[in-house]
């Protein structure tokens, strides 16, 4: 294993805890348990994915969010992720969990009030500011599907390297 693997993984190992993950799956109204994913690929059995996120301040405002212009919902990334793997998606939504600085990127889970349990909430990494929680964002990256980061955190639809630009400032 090289070094720099090697190093990822510690500092994914050490950062994780310290992000305020907390590995407890809910909507963004309640405590509902996310429902299990129907088949796991290859190698990732009997490791399930990462859970949604908690919000861990006041909920997230979801009403008013306006489909961006030949974007997608969140619920469509999910529900055509085979089709887009691989290919940029644009979503606009809220910001209800972000972690900087793990990996050398900016973490943040996005909602649009679309979807249900494990399809309403968009894991997106972004080298971009980081936005806050709140924060209306557009999210332009390409969609990959089946990550695995290692302890635990593996994402069956993600987008990574995205651009991120805050629309509006949260008013929580």
């Amino acid at each position: 294993m090289s070094k720099a693997i090697i190093g990822s993984l510690l500092a994914l190992t050490l950062a994780l805890p310290l992000a305020g993950c907390n590995k407890s799956p809910s909507s963004t109204g309640g405590a509902a348990p996310a429902a299990a994913p129907a088949a796991m690929p290859s190698g990732m059995a009997g490791n399930p994915p990462h859970p949604m996120p908690a919000t861990d301040a006041a909920p997230v405002d979801l009403t008013g969010i306006v489909k961006a212009d030949g974007g997608k919902t969140v619920a469509e990334v999910f529900g055509e992720k085979d089709a887009l793997a691989g290919k940029p998606v644009t979503v606009r939504g809220k910001v209800v969990k972000a972690n900087s600085g793990i990996m050398g990127k900016n973490w943040i889970h996005v909602r649009d009030g679309s979807g249900s349990d494990g399809t309403n909430d968009l894991t997106v990494t972004t080298t971009t500011a980081q936005p806050n929680v709140g924060d209306t964002v557009l999210v332009t990256g390409p969609v990959s599907l089946n990550k695995d980061f290692g302890m635990g955190y593996q994402y069956d639809v993600i987008v990574e390297d995205a651009q991120v630009t805050v629309e509006s400032a949260a008013t929580l």
